[in-house]
């Protein structure tokens, strides 16, 4: 069972300085952390729940919009991001890997009490912009080497076989 990564969004946007330095609006910030997340999904290989409070909002129902990598949640209305991940983290089997990242000092303490490990903001975006660059640099070196191709990707006898059907024209 992959790990999985609980993620307080408005948390985490309240936490990272490149949105505050460069005035980017509320929804902005929210488009870019989820492109953020589904890109360190990939790169992860981790399960990756981005939930957004919904406790001041009209929203009658919690509402789940599942993409490739990620799930991203907004709770109803009088539901906060911490109550939602905190019933999460209490369903998990005991077995399952799970973090959560928020800085809510009295969130980390129920979370821990829960079975999952915490990650303040700033460590969860320091994380994203490492898997970022990590992932970035493994790409650079797959180009400089071959192995971006299909041809790169195949194995040594897969190519003699292939090789060896190219020169019977």
């Amino acid at each position: 069972m992959k790990p999985i990564l609980f993620v307080d969004g408005y948390n985490v946007i309240g936490a990272w300085p490149q949105a505050e330095r460069e005035g980017w609006p509320l929804d902005e910030s929210r488009d870019r952390l989820i492109h953020l997340l589904e890109d360190y999904g990939g790169y992860s290989g981790q399960e990756v729940v981005l939930v957004f409070d919904g406790h001041r909002g009209e929203r009658q129902t919690t509402s789940i919009e599942q993409r490739q990598t990620i799930a991203v949640v907004f709770t109803k209305h009088g539901q906060t991001a911490d109550q939602y991940i905190e019933r999460a983290c209490a369903r998990l089997p005991v077995y399952r890997e799970a973090r959560v990242a928020t800085s809510d000092h009295l969130e980390q303490t129920i979370i821990l009490a829960k079975g999952a490990t915490r990650l303040s903001s700033r460590e969860l975006l320091r994380e994203l912009s490492q898997a970022r660059s990590r992932g970035s640099q493994s790409q650079a070196r797959q180009s400089a080497s071959g192995q971006n191709t299909v041809f790169g990707n195949i194995s040594d006898e897969q190519r003699a076989v292939l090789e060896k059907l190219r020169r019977q024209k």
